[in-house]
């Protein structure tokens, strides 16, 4: 193999596997079972000039933990510090949803985790602490669960203003910060209420995932539990763009860098697979004006598996690459943004979460 340029990094319930090849992307090597016998439920990789790969990791008996390696998955170790909740307050750390790198800082990293809630670290990783103005939000009592937990599993960083921060909590909301997470303002208007088991109106948003447009982070997007929504004020409204999808039900949402949008549309909430048994992705070109399907290399026989929330990435790569998960433990990739698909090595365990490198 040429030189490597990228790993695809795949998150299952009984660990991770990593994909390597170079630019063109033709040819991948595979290994793993990394970390085998642990749930993976966040990635995160960092391919600068002190390599680091993250992995959010849970067990039923050791609980939470980040794992990483700093030789691109030869060896792995534990971090000491993990986020943690004051005693008093009667939250647990039952999983790590999320990691997110803030965008100019290489030291410093986001984590969203279970039970909801978002924390900093500012020396990558060595100790974290607590952005508590979110979790004291008025009616933080009044937040439930989603089928999945109590879980803040998006986390979207402002580049162009990093203390104009977005998080996703289901089955809560939208919450931005405009002050680096001193303080935050509920966005759910003109998302549907859903049957949470919260009577507070503002908490009764089950959000899926969200991304922003590259080039204008004012405008955002996001798959709903039952909808698609996009808003070109920051998050504060939002209007359904479901022109040209077979329905609106699913989980996972991914934008290239130049502006293709991608999901993953299933049958309905109590049905969680591909419409009719055909597997497709959905892709937009016009801002969620339209919608069209790709499937050219995907399975044409009956395939009834979904792709969960953080099971689908892009690499930065141009043309750009698109890659996801299935619940049936599939990985499949486009290097032409969708066009066309071909399905990596292996069949895997439930893939979670699907990350990418690029390596310099």
């Amino acid at each position: 193999m040429a030189r490597l340029k990228i790993i695809v990094m795949a998150g299952t319930n009984k660990g991770l596997f990593l994909y390597r090849s170079d630019a063109d992307r033709r040819h991948w090597e595979m290994s793993g079972p990394h970390l085998s016998g642990w749930d993976i439920y966040s990635l995160h990789g960092e391919g600068g000039l002190t390599p680091r790969l993250w992995a959010g990791t849970s067990h039923y008996a050791y609980g939470p933990a980040f794992r990483i390696s700093d030789d691109l998955g030869k060896t792995w170790g534990q971090l000491s510090a993990r986020p943690q909740y004051p005693v008093e307050t009667g939250w647990k750390l039952n999983r790590i949803w999320q990691i997110a790198p803030h965008p100019t800082d290489p030291r410093t990293l986001f984590a969203g985790v279970e039970e909801a809630g978002l924390f900093v670290s500012r020396d990558r990783g060595e100790s974290w602490s607590e952005l508590s103005a979110l979790t004291r939000q008025p009616g933080r009592d009044k937040w439930f669960p989603g089928n999945g937990g109590l879980c803040l599993h998006t986390i979207l960083i402002d580049p162009q203003n990093p203390k104009r921060i977005w998080v996703g909590i289901s089955a809560v909301g939208v919450f931005r910060s405009d002050d680096g997470g001193a303080s935050w303002r509920s966005q759910n208007q003109g998302l549907p209420n859903l049957a949470t088991g919260s009577d507070e109106p503002d908490s009764m948003a089950c959000i899926h995932k969200m991304v922003f447009d590259p080039k204008n982070s004012d405008t955002l997007y996001m798959q709903y539990h039952g909808g698609v929504f996009k808003s070109t004020a920051g998050g504060e409204n939002w209007q359904a763009v479901e022109d040209g999808l077979p329905g609106n039900f699913g989980f996972p949402m991914v934008i290239t860098k130049p502006g293709d949008l991608f999901i993953a549309p299933l049958k309905s909430d109590e049905h969680r697979f591909f419409h009719d048994g055909k597997a497709a992705i959905y892709r937009s070109r016009d801002g969620a004006k339209s919608w069209h399907a790709c499937n050219k290399g995907l399975p044409t026989d009956p395939y009834y598996a979904g792709v969960l929330r953080d099971a689908m990435a892009v690499d930065g790569l141009e043309p750009a690459g698109v890659y996801f998960g299935t619940t049936m433990g599939d990985l499949f990739g486009s290097i032409d943004s969708g066009d066309s698909w071909f399905q990596l090595p292996g069949k895997l365990p439930r893939v979670h979460t699907v990350k990418t490198v690029l390596l310099s």
